[in-house]
C-alpha cells in the first residue's frame, strides 16, 4: 500500500520543528489514504535512549503509525544489493581535498568535481594503500528536476554522490532511496532544507528502476535569532513547552489551523493553504 513516512535520526530528543514536520507528514499521508510509517535513520549519530523518547513523544501528541518501525542499521543487505546494480567507482578524496580541488569552485552546490572518476587501476591501488575508499555513483547527468507540492518544479545539481563512506557506513542519499522504494513510500514530506537533496535522490531512484516519490518540502521552524531551530534556543522540546496539551494547538496555529489533536487538525487540513514561509518559534 502506498505510504508516507517520518524518519528521524536518534541523536537526541525531538524539538518542536521535528514534531511539526512529523505532524505535517502524518497529515499529508492520512489525508490521502496512505499508510504512515516510521523509519529510524540510525546509520550515523545515535544517542542511547533517544529512539524510545522520540517514539513516545510522537505517540503523546497523537501521531499513530503503521508497524513495523524500521531501522536503517538493520538493512545493510538491501543497500549492498542496490549498490551492486549501479555504476560506481572508488573515491579517495578527503573533504579538504575536494574543497581545494581546482575545479571545485566551478562545481555548483558543492558538487563533487570528479577527481577520482577516471583514475587508472594503478592509481587506485596506490591510493588504497594510503587510505580506505569511499564509493561514488558514476552519474550520467548534471541536474535533475523534481516536482514539489509547495515549490513546484525544482531543478537541482546531481553529481557523483557518495553511496558508501570510507568508514563503511552507508550514505544517507542511498539509504533513504532504497528504503523508500522497499517500503512503498511514494510521498516524502520533510523540511525544505532538504529540497536540494531531492534531485539527487530522485535521479538515484530512477537508476534503481523506481518512480521518484511525490515531494512536499515544508518551511522550517526558526529560533528567536532567525536561525534554524536548535536546542540552544531554550524551551524547544515537548516537555519543555508544556506537553501535548500546549504543543499540539501551537503547532496547529503555526499552520493556520485549529485543533487539540492531530485527528481534529486532519479534518480541516488543506495542503494548498499551508504557509510558504518559515515559522519563528515564540518564546514561552
Amino acid at each position: 500500500m502506498p505510504a508516507g513516512r517520518f524518519a528521524p535520526s536518534p541523536s537526541g530528543d525531538l524539538h518542536v520543528g521535528n514534531l511539526r514536520t512529523a505532524l505535517l507528514a502524518w497529515l499529508f499521508a492520512r489525508s490521502t489514504g496512505r499508510e504512515f510509517l516510521l523509519r529510524v535513520e540510525d546509520l550515523d549519530r545515535v544517542r542511547a535512549g533517544a529512539e524510545a523518547r522520540q517514539l513516545a513523544d510522537l505517540a503523546a501528541i497523537g501521531i499513530d503509525w503503521d508497524p513495523p518501525v524500521v531501522r536503517q542499521s538493520e538493512r545493510g543487505e538491501l543497500y549492498s544489493a542496490a549498490v551492486a546494480a549501479l555504476d560506481t567507482y572508488e573515491c579517495f578524496c578527503t573533504r579538504r581535498e575536494i574543497l581545494s580541488a581546482p575545479s571545485a569552485p566551478h562545481a555548483p552546490d558543492g558538487a563533487y568535481p570528479g577527481t577520482c572518476r577516471d583514475l587508472t587501476e594503478a592509481q587506485r591501488a596506490e591510493r588504497r594503500a594510503a587510505r580506505p575508499a569511499a564509493l561514488r555513483l558514476r552519474s550520467t547527468v548534471s541536474e535533475f528536476t523534481v516536482h514539489d507540492v509547495l515549490h513546484g518544479e525544482y531543478t537541482g545539481t546531481v553529481d557523483d554522490l557518495v553511496l558508501r563512506r570510507n568508514d563503511g557506513t552507508w550514505a544517507y542519499n542511498l539509504a533513504v532511496v532504497v528504503d523508500d522504494a522497499a517500503q512503498a513510500v511514494d510521498q516524502v514530506v520533510r523540511g525544505d532544507d532538504l529540497l536540494s537533496s531531492a534531485p539527487r535522490q530522485a535521479y538515484l531512484a530512477t537508476l534503481l528502476g523506481q518512480r521518484p516519490p511525490a515531494y512536499a518540502h515544508v518551511p522550517m521552524v526558526l529560533g528567536p535569532t532567525g536561525a534554524r531551530l536548535a536546542k540552544r534556543d531554550g524551551a524547544v522540546t515537548l516537555a519543555q513547552r508544556g506537553g501535548p496539551a500546549a504543543v499540539v494547538p501551537e503547532l496547529a496555529a503555526s499552520l493556520g489551523l485549529m485543533g487539540d489533536r492531530p485527528r481534529d487538525i486532519l479534518a480541516v487540513f488543506d495542503p494548498a493553504a499551508l504557509p510558504r514561509t518559515p515559522w519563528t518559534l515564540p518564546d514561552l
